[in-house]
Order: C-alpha cells, then structure tokens, then sequence
C-alpha cells in the first residue's frame, strides 16, 4: 500500500497515518459512554440469574466459545454490533466493535469494521496481560489486516498479517488467510470479496498458503506451516488425494507452546473431510491428532465430529466426537492428547452437543445444542445451555435460549442455501469467564441478536 493511498484512507472519520516502521496509527473512532440498564432474562425460570448486558439498539453477538470475551480484569466485555440481520453479508459493509462496562453498565463503539461475520462478529479478543487493547481485523486495500485499539490513548494499530487468534502474551497472532474460509463454511471470517461469490484455492496455492504468524512486536510476518504440509503428515494421505486444502479453526493454548488446527479438504468445491492437527508454536513438530477417518464418523442420532478446543490444561483436547472405536454409535464429550493418545469418553449418560469447553479441575463442562439435537431439545426456536457435572455424572439445564432469526429450526432457507452467507444462523457460543464462575452466550429474544450472561456461582463449587 502506497503512503498516499493510506492516509487518504478513513475509517468512520479517521484517518490513518503509515510510519516508516509499517506500523499504521491514527485515532480509533470510538463513542463516549452510553449507560443503559441490564435486563433479567426469564427471572425465576432458571437456577441462575441471566442479565442480557446488550442494550436494545442494534444486533449483537460475543465472538467464538473458546474465547474468552471479558478483559483480563473481568471489568469489561467486548461485542460486535451489525447494522442489519437477514441479509447476506456484503463486502465492504461495516459492522461496530463496542466494549461493555459490566460495572457501570454502560457501553462505547470503538472500532468500525469491514472484516466481520455473523457467527463471529468481528472476532474481537483481549491478550491475557491487560485491559488496554483490544484485537480485531479490518479490511484495508482489499487484504485483511489485524487492528489493536488502545482503550487507554485511543490510538490504533495495523498490521501485516489478519488475527483469527492471539496469543496469550499478546506478542503474536496466527491466522489462515480469512479470504478463503467462505469456501467451506459461512460466518467465521469475512463477506464474499467483491464478486460475490467464495474464492477456492488452486493446487499452486497449497505452496503459498497456510497458516500465517505475525509477530506484533516487529511487525513480521511469515508462513509458518503451508497448506500442503499437512497433506505430507496425515495419515490418511490417501482419502486426500486430489483435493484441496483449507485451514478453518486455528488456537494457541493457555500456555502459549501448542497450536491446534482444524484441517479440512474439498474436490470440486465439494464437502469438508476435517482432520485435526497440533503443533509447536514455531510451527515444528506438526502432528495429525485426529484422522479424518475418526472425525468423520456419523452419529446414529445425526451428525459427525466437531468443535474441538483446548483443555485449560494445554496438554489436551475437548471436542465432540463418535468414537465408533469403541463401541459407541452417539455423539459423546470426548478428551484426548495433543498428539492423540489417552482418548477417553468423558460422560456415558450425556451425549454431546453444540460447542464443548471444559473448566481447568475437568470437573464442570458446558455446551450449547443445535436444534437438530432432539436428545437436548428446547421448546420452538430455543436452544439448550448445558452444564455437565463429570464428577457426579449429572446434567443441569442452565436454560433455553431463543435463537431465531428468522431461518426457523434450520436455520437456514432455500434463499441462504442458494446464495451462501449465514445470515439467519445464531449459535451461543457459551464461553467461560476468566475465573470459570460465569458464562457469556448468544440468544435472540423477539428474532433480534443479544447477548447474556450468567452468574454459575450457585451451581459449581
């Protein structure tokens, strides 16, 4: 990007300046505080209280399940706003990172954004060091870059590389390259480039693209491990012959010395064949801990594996899975190693569901469902919050949360099936605090995006 190009670009009324160290500054266009009142979901119903912490003036959401949306002081939690629902996202339209005062109840913009989705928003994330920034993508010259908001001054920052997620110490962040991941699955990265329609990658593409590190310190940036690398690992190298490889779900641990990756691969454009990976933070000792094989088991209720995510311990692994390996023909809460071993079946009552986390003791597991999960069902247009106790093998419905806007059970149309986007698809996403004593999930109270939280103190011990 030439100098002139970039300081005549603007952002919601600010200008942003390139420095000779790449670095690009200017103001963040934040608003002054908005107080609002917080408003009990449902009181009495449940056996928590729930607080939708979002006021009533646009479509909110939180960002993934595994990602903690409170700042390290628990003072504050980051959302997205979108100005409309019901449409397919479109590229260059923008959407609102907002951060909430949980104390003071009162909410600020402080980012406008064209890289944003409806299942993560524009995947705004805290380091673990501080209250000061906060990370989120934009969309600058057509590439997709990494933005740090300094709550404190107002300043931002531009990087070289996108952020999917940031590690622990807020000196890195790891990312595939976001333009792609509408080519396998909808709502997790960035609307259609300006055709319309998702860009595949070609076979010479595999060589060039993959997993990207961008170290926020010096602004470098490089291709930690190519797509075609994790063809030369797996495996099942034959079921991925002749296919083309994207890179979906990428995750640092707590302990900021693994990276998980969820592999998928197409032929002709068609279906997904996941697999999941690990590796070193510097991108060696790459291993392929789940075969595609066991990912893609199907469950007799319906559905294959999914949703993996790390333990708190950084050593092991939650997801969902079908382990017709050992016996089981049901979706189950599953935990295993890094590099694949240990596989244990954490509840043979409880069938899995939605977005799996577990907390650090391993006692206390949550999950959200999807509709199609009869076994956890809700009433029409709700979904289930789940609260598994493993210790005493026992299950506490926190509550059902509705989550339609306006696709029905499905959540999706004949027109979004058509089209692509994901526009009517509104998944909770339960992500723990930081101190594992509350939640924070996505709902649609009257079809409209909010988002709550709940206080579990009263449940755990």
């Amino acid at each position: 990007m030439d100098r002139r190009t970039f300081i005549n670009k603007t952002l919601t009324g600010t200008t942003l300046a390139l420095l000779s160290t790449g670095f690009r500054t200017g103001s963040s266009p934040w608003s002054g505080w908005k107080e609002y009142d917080f408003k009990s979901f449902r009181p009495g119903q449940y056996p928590v209280p729930i607080l939708k912490v979002t006021p009533d003036d646009g479509y909110y959401v939180h960002t993934f399940y595994d990602e903690c949306p409170w700042s390290p002081s628990g003072k504050y939690l980051a959302v997205t706003r979108f100005d409309y629902q019901g449409k397919k996202p479109v590229w260059g339209d923008e959407a609102t990172v907002c951060v909430i005062d949980l104390e003071n109840r009162r909410i600020r913009d402080v980012y406008r954004t064209k890289a944003w989705s409806f299942q993560l928003g524009a995947n705004p994330q805290w380091d673990d060091v501080s209250d000061r920034y906060l990370y989120t993508n934009d969309i600058l010259n057509n590439e997709v870059v990494c933005i740090r908001i300094d709550l404190v001054t107002g300043n931002i920052k531009t990087f070289a590389g996108s952020k999917y997620d940031i590690a622990p110490d807020g000196k890195s962040i790891i990312s595939p390259s976001l333009r792609y991941m509408n080519i396998h699955q909808y709502g997790y990265a960035v609307p259609d480039g300006p055709g319309g329609k998702p860009e595949p990658l070609s076979d010479e593409d595999m060589t060039r693209e993959g997993l990207w590190k961008t170290d926020l310190v010096t602004n470098q940036k490089e291709l930690l491990v190519p797509t075609s690398r994790f063809f030369e690992v797996a495996e099942d190298k034959k079921r991925y012959e002749g296919m083309i490889g994207y890179l979906f779900h990428s995750k640092f641990n707590r302990q900021n010395n693994r990276i998980l990756q969820v592999f998928r691969a197409q032929k002709n454009n068609q279906g997904r064949n996941a697999s999941l990976f690990t590796m070193n933070t510097d991108g060696t000792n790459l291993i392929q801990c789940l075969s595609a094989e066991k990912w893609n088991q199907y469950a007799k209720s319906g559905g294959s594996g999914n949703h993996p995510n790390w333990h708190p311990d950084g050593e092991h692994i939650i997801m969902n899975c079908i382990p017709t390996w050992l016996g089981f023909d049901e979706m189950m809460f599953c935990r295993f190693r890094f590099d694949g071993t240990d596989f244990t079946v954490l509840s043979e009552k409880y069938q899995g569901s939605g977005h799996p986390s577990i907390e650090p003791s391993g006692r206390y597991l949550v999950a959200d469902a999807y509709p199609k999960q009869s076994y956890v069902a809700g009433p029409e247009g709700e979904v289930a919050i789940r609260l598994i106790d493993l210790q005493e093998d026992r299950e506490i419905r926190i509550c059902n949360v509705p989550n339609d806007v306006g696709g029905g059970q499905r959540q999706s149309t004949p027109e979004t099936r058509k089209e692509g986007g994901s526009h009517f698809k509104l998944d909770p996403h339960p992500a723990w605090s930081r101190d594992y004593r509350s939640l924070c999930f996505n709902g649609a109270p009257n079809g409209v995006r909010q988002v709550f939280i709940c206080d579990l103190k009263g449940l755990i011990v």
